[in-house]
C-alpha cells in the first residue's frame, strides 16, 4: 500500500539558513569568515573559514637570514609585536648556545610586560565597543598613548618595535627613559580604576557577557586554547611562572597568575583586567631591577654572517594572547631550514566551533570579541 500525504503547508519541511559573517565584517575584527547554519535565531553550527590574510611568513622565513627573520616575526600579532620578536630571537639564541647580558634580559622583561599592557588596553575598550559601549575605548587609548610615547622613544616605533637583536637589544636605553617609563606607568595605574567602574559596573555589559559563551576546561585542552581565554575556564597555567624564561623566575612574588572558573564572557574580560594591572606591577619591579645593576652591555658582538649550528629546538613565551612557540631547524646556514610558528590566536578561534553552537545570533558578537584575537595571529 502507498500513502501519499499532501497539502499540509510549509510545516513539513524545515530548511536552516547559512548566514556568512565576514569577511570584512565589524565584528569579525577584519578578514575573518564564519559560516554559520542558523535555526531561526539560534546557532546549529559555526565554521571558522580562515585564510584571507595569509602571506605565508613561515615559507619568508626560510629566504631570510637570522637577522632578517626578526622583521617578519613582529607582524603577526600587530598588537603584541615586542613579544613575537623576542620568542623568535629566544629561539636563535638557545640554537646559538648563547648567554645575553643582564641588562638586555630585564630590558626585555620589562618592554614584554609593557607590549603586555598595551595589547589588553586595546582589548578593554573595543569589547565594550562591540557590545554598545564607546566611552571605554577612548580611556584604553589614552592610556595606551602614555605607554607608547616610552616605547616609541626607545626603540623608534609605535607597532613594529624592531628592538630585539640576536644576542640581546638594538641599543641601551636613553638618559632619562627609566623615569619617564616608570611615571607613565603610575600614570596608567592610577586610572585603571575607570575599567571597574565603566564595564563591569555597567549592568547592561553584565547582562550581556555573564553565563554567555562558555568554554569549559575540557575543550580549552583539546583544542590547545591558552592565555587569558584558558585561564578564565579555569586552566591555570602560565609559562612565565610554570617555564620560566628572561628574568621571571625573580618576579615570582610579583607575577599573579589571574583566573576565574566561570569560562563565560565576562570571567574572559575580568582576566584580562586582572592581568593588565599585574603586568604593570611586573613593569615597576623590572625598572626597580635595572636602577640596581651597574652599566653594561646590553647585547652580544656578532659575526657578520651568523650561522646556527645544525639542529633543532622550540623557543615558546607567554604572549599577551596566549603560548606562542617557534620550532626552528637549522642546517648549519645562515638562513633556517624550517620556523614553524605557533600562534595563540590559531588554537584559540577553533573552539568557536563548540561555543556557538546553542547560543544566539545575538549573543554572537559578544563571544566573538571575548575571544580576544588578532587575525593576523591566526592566518600567519
Amino acid at each position: 500500500m502507498t500513502e501519499t500525504t499532501v497539502g499540509i503547508g510549509g510545516a513539513a519541511e524545515g530548511t536552516d539558513m547559512v548566514l556568512n559573517i565576514g569577511p570584512q565584517h565589524p565584528s569579525t575584527h577584519g578578514v575573518l569568515r564564519l559560516r554559520l547554519v542558523l535555526d531561526g535565531e539560534r546557532i546549529r553550527s559555526a565554521e571558522p573559514i580562515i585564510g584571507y590574510m595569509h602571506r605565508g611568513a613561515e615559507k619568508l622565513f626560510e629566504a631570510r637570514d637570522y637577522r632578517q627573520i626578526v622583521m617578519l616575526a613582529n607582524r603577526h600579532d600587530w598588537l603584541s609585536a615586542f613579544s613575537n620578536e623576542l620568542g623568535v630571537v629566544l629561539a636563535v639564541e638557545r640554537m646559538l648556545g648563547m648567554e645575553v647580558p643582564e641588562r638586555a634580559v630585564w630590558t626585555r622583561t620589562l618592554l614584554a610586560e609593557l607590549n603586555r599592557v598595551l595589547n589588553h588596553l586595546m582589548f578593554l575598550g573595543s569589547y565594550p565597543l562591540e557590545l554598545g559601549g564607546i566611552t571605554p575605548i577612548f580611556y584604553a587609548f589614552t592610556e595606551r598613548e602614555e605607554l607608547q610615547h616610552v616605547m616609541e622613544e626607545v626603540s623608534g616605533g609605535r607597532m613594529h618595535y624592531m628592538f630585539n637583536r640576536v644576542g640581546g637589544l638594538k641599543e641601551d636605553l636613553p638618559a632619562g627613559w627609566t623615569g619617564r617609563a616608570r611615571a607613565a606607568v603610575a600614570a596608567v595605574r592610577s586610572r585603571m580604576g575607570r575599567f571597574d567602574d565603566l564595564v563591569l559596573g555597567n549592568e547592561i555589559f553584565r547582562g550581556r557577557t555573564r553565563g554567555v559563551g562558555v568554554l569549559s576546561a575540557a575543550d580549552v585542552h583539546a583544542f590547545g586554547v591558552s592565555g587569558p581565554i584558558a585561564r578564565a575556564s579555569g586552566v591555570d597555567f602560565d609559562l612565565r611562572r610554570d617555564e620560566p624564561y628572561l628574568g621571571y623566575a625573580d618576579l615570582a612574588g610579583t607575577l599573579k597568575v589571574a583566573t576565574r572558573t566561570e569560562g563565560d564572557c565576562l570571567a574572559r574580560f575580568e582576566v584580562l583586567l586582572e592581568q593588565t594591572t599585574n603586568a604593570l606591577d611586573l613593569a615597576d619591579a623590572c625598572l626597580d631591577r635595572l636602577a640596581d645593576l651597574p652599566p653594561g652591555p646590553i647585547n652580544q658582538r656578532l659575526p657578520k654572517v651568523l650561522k646556527a649550528p645544525e639542529g633543532h629546538t622550540y623557543a615558546w613565551t607567554e604572549n599577551p594572547l596566549g603560548l606562542n612557540g617557534y620550532y626552528l631547524v637549522s642546517k648549519g646556514e645562515k638562513t633556517p631550514y624550517r620556523l614553524k610558528l605557533r600562534s595563540a590566536s590559531f588554537n584559540n578561534i577553533q573552539a568557536l566551533t563548540v561555543l556557538l553552537p546553542g547560543t544566539l545570533v545575538a549573543d554572537m558578537v559578544a563571544i566573538l570579541g571575548s575571544m580576544f584575537f588578532v587575525v593576523g595571529d591566526i592566518d600567519k
